[in-house]
């Protein structure tokens, strides 16, 4: 069959792969100049399956009303006029419950280690350049709560099949050198040595080449309008191309995978969807001195942040705004970033040559991805994803090319079914 996926960031560019490794014939239709352009263009690097913990836990309302009047908090909260933001909330809430956090967390352990499957299976057929690292990533901790997070995280994860285990200080630093400096300010760390690192837009760049020689068609610089219905399906989806001309392209399916923008597709079909963006920052800044620059990708517990090296540069990202569709940099959130990092690594960076991002990471209350079919029969959503994108990306397209061509993927995942 004929299929248009709509997006081309990590999510869509996999899904279109699969799907043409299926035998389909695919068409990928965006806005943006060229693959990976908006959030998958320059997130942390980090493809952590250990890191998934949903941000729902019983602790985390608490956290957030401590952070509420920091400009410069790990989360973010701007309360605006936007119903959709205050459904969203109240989903988010509901899923803080533990029995709920549980739940989530397998589900998003079982297609993370999909995924990295997935991930092995494709450098092996292609051989992709990204600046790969299979060097596990290390979790600093600061203080007595964070520790204990750690070990409760630690115990569900060995529950699901993931080894994540708590290290001394000294082990952190014997595993990473440059972590020497601040070792006295530490009181432990977390290790999981399974994780790897690498950078995602050039990834999902020499992915989108494979898929053209596969013949995968490409419609870039395309504002998609609408979806078109008929009879119970979806007949056409409205673009406007390049050109400025509007017109309609007919497929026998259609794949949403728009990131935080699926759900404004989905409103004029009276579907509401439960994903809202949430807007992280990253700054990539050159090495100036490697010794003291860190080679293992790092998590910062305590101020939600991640360190990865991507050759002669260090990416580092996080904080979270649910503050709308703005893609504005901040420039206190963005100075935050670089006085932490200069916390921990001193020197180790050119920081005044940062080049500053944020993007817009789609996510569920939950923190479980939405992958399946629409009430629509021949419309498939693959979006949700979050913070881990990088990390679920692969398996999730592989996942649903599997249930478009009528199998069934080899995981347990609450996949959607219409």
């Amino acid at each position: 069959m004929r299929v248009a996926v709509l997006g081309a960031g990590i999510v869509g560019i996999s899904t279109a792969w699969f799907l043409r490794q299926a035998g389909h014939e695919v068409v990928v239709i965006d806005r943006g100049s060229g693959p990976a352009r908006e959030t998958s263009f320059a997130n942390g690097g980090q493809i952590s399956v250990s890191q998934s913990e949903p941000w729902a836990h019983p602790a985390t309302p608490w956290q957030v009303l401590k952070w509420l009047p920091r400009d410069d908090a790990p989360l973010l909260f701007r309360p605006r006029v936007d119903l959709q933001q205050w459904r969203w909330i109240a989903g988010f809430l509901g899923q803080c419950r533990s029995s709920r956090h549980a739940a989530n967390l397998r589900a998003m352990v079982a297609l993370g280690r999909y995924s990295q499957q997935t991930f092995a299976q494709l450098r092996q057929q292609l051989a992709p350049s990204y600046a790969h690292r299979q060097q596990g990533i290390l979790a600093l901790l600061f203080d007595r709560q964070g520790v204990r997070h750690a070990e409760q995280a630690c115990r569900l994860l060995a529950a699901e099949g993931i080894r994540r285990e708590l290290i001394s200080v000294s082990e952190a630093v014997a595993r990473e050198p440059a972590l020497a400096g601040i070792a006295p300010r530490m009181l432990a760390a977390s290790w999981c040595e399974s994780d790897e690192s690498g950078d995602v837009h050039r990834f999902s760049s020499q992915l989108a080449e494979a898929c053209v020689a596969a013949g995968v068609e490409f419609c870039y610089q395309t504002r998609i309008n609408a979806l078109e219905p008929a009879g119970g399906r979806i007949a056409r989806v409205s673009v406007t191309g390049p050109d400025g001309a509007y017109r309609s392209l007919a497929a026998d399916a259609f794949v949403l995978a728009l990131g935080s923008h699926s759900p404004l597709l989905l409103q004029p079909l009276g579907l509401r969807l439960a994903v809202y963006p949430l807007k992280g920052y990253s700054a990539t800044v050159p090495v100036r001195d490697a010794s003291l620059a860190p080679q293992v990708s790092i998590t910062d517990e305590s101020h939600k942040l991640v360190f990865s090296r991507l050759d002669d540069e260090l990416r580092l990202a996080g904080t979270a705004e649910l503050s709308g569709y703005s893609s504005h940099l901040n420039p206190v959130r963005c100075a935050a970033l670089l006085r932490r990092a200069r916390e921990l690594f001193g020197e180790a960076c050119d920081w005044q040559a940062a080049r500053f991002w944020s993007g817009l990471r789609p996510a569920t209350p939950g923190n479980v991805p939405l992958i399946g079919r629409l009430q629509f029969d021949n419309l498939w959503l693959n979006t949700g994803h979050g913070t881990l994108g990088w990390t679920e990306g692969p398996g999730s397209g592989r996942a649903l090319a599997e249930l478009m061509s009528g199998r069934e993927p080899a995981l347990a995942f609450p996949f959607l079914r219409a």
